[in-house]
C-alpha cells in the first residue's frame, strides 16, 4: 500500500457529490436513449419475444388484446425492459468508475472481471428462459388444453392476454438473469474474504433448501418449470464452492511466496 494509493483514496464530500450526480447524469442519458431505441423497435422485439410461445403451441395458437390502450402500455414497458437491459452495463461501469477512485489497485484489478462476468451470466440465464424453459413450460400446458373439446366436452381455446404474456416472459427472464448472478455475487464475496470455502461447502444443504424456495416463488407452479430453475443454480452454487476454493489456494500461494522472499531478503 503507497501513499499514493492513500491520497488517491481521499476526496472532499462535495467532490465525491458531484461525481455521483455526474455518474446518475450518465445512467439516466444512456436509459433515456436505451428507452427510445427500444420504443422504437418494440413491435419488432415483441414478435421476437413471442417466439417461445410459437414454438410451445404451433401456429394455431393467438394471443388476444382486452383494451384499447393495451398494446400501447406493451410497447412501453418493452421500451422499459429493453433500455434496462440495454443499459446495465453502462450502469455497473458507472457504479464502477465511481467507487474506483476510493479503491486500492489491487482492489481494482480484483473488481474488473466482475463487471465482464456479471452481463454474460444475466445473459445466460435469460438465454435458458427463453429457449429451453418458455417453450417447454408452454408446450405442457398447452397440451393440457388440447385433450379437451372430445366427447360432449367443452372445447378451450388458448388465447392469452398480451399484456399478461409479455409480463409472464419478463418476470422470468429478469428472475432468471438475477438468479443467474449467483456465482458473481459468492465469488466475489470469496474473493474480499467475506465467505470462505469451508463456509460455502457446509452451507451446500441450506442452499439445496434455498434454490428450490426460490424457484417455487419465481417459477410457474409447476415441476418442469421449478426444476429448470434449481438444476442450473445448484450447478452454478458449486461452481463458486470450487471457484472460492481456487481463489483461497492462490491467495495462499502468494502469501507463502511473499513470505519466502521476505525471509530471503531478511
Amino acid at each position: 500500500m503507497s501513499q499514493a494509493d492513500i491520497d488517491a483514496s481521499e476526496a472532499p464530500l462535495m467532490d465525491h457529490l458531484i461525481e455521483l450526480r455526474r455518474r446518475l447524469i450518465y445512467c439516466v442519458i444512456g436509459f433515456f436513449l436505451a428507452f427510445v431505441l427500444s420504443f422504437a423497435f418494440s413491435t419488432q422485439i415483441f414478435n421476437i419475444l413471442v417466439k417461445p410461445f410459437e414454438w410451445g403451441t404451433g401456429a394455431s395458437a393467438r394471443l388476444i388484446q382486452t383494451e384499447l390502450l393495451g398494446f400501447f402500455m406493451v410497447k412501453l414497458k418493452i421500451g422499459f425492459f429493453g433500455a434496462l437491459f440495454i443499459t446495465f452495463p453502462l450502469i455497473a461501469i458507472q457504479i464502477y468508475r465511481f467507487v474506483a477512485p476510493g479503491l486500492y489497485n489491487n482492489e481494482r484489478n480484483a473488481f474488473r472481471p466482475y463487471l465482464v462476468a456479471t452481463p454474460i451470466f444475466f445473459l445466460l440465464g435469460a438465454c435458458l428462459v427463453f429457449f429451453f424453459l418458455l417453450p417447454v413450460a408452454i408446450k405442457f400446458f398447452y397440451s393440457l388444453i388440447e385433450g379437451t373439446g372430445g366427447d360432449g366436452q367443452l372445447p378451450v381455446e388458448l388465447m392469452p392476454d398480451v399484456r399478461s404474456y409479455l409480463d409472464f416472459v419478463m418476470m422470468l427472464i429478469l428472475a432468471f438473469g438475477l438468479c443467474f448472478q449467483l456465482p458473481v455475487i459468492l465469488t466475489l464475496l470469496g474473493q474480499i474474504g467475506v465467505l470462505s470455502y469451508d463456509q460455502l461447502r457446509s452451507g451446500r444443504k441450506f442452499a439445496i433448501v434455498g434454490v428450490f424456495v426460490v424457484a417455487a416463488v419465481l417459477t410457474p407452479p409447476d415441476p418442469i418449470s421449478q426444476i429448470a430453475m434449481a438444476v442450473p443454480l445448484m450447478a452454478l452454487y458449486e461452481v463458486s464452492v470450487q471457484a472460492v476454493r481456487f481463489l483461497e489456494k492462490r491467495r495462499a500461494a502468494a502469501a507463502a511466496k511473499a513470505e519466502a522472499e521476505e525471509a530471503k531478503s531478511g
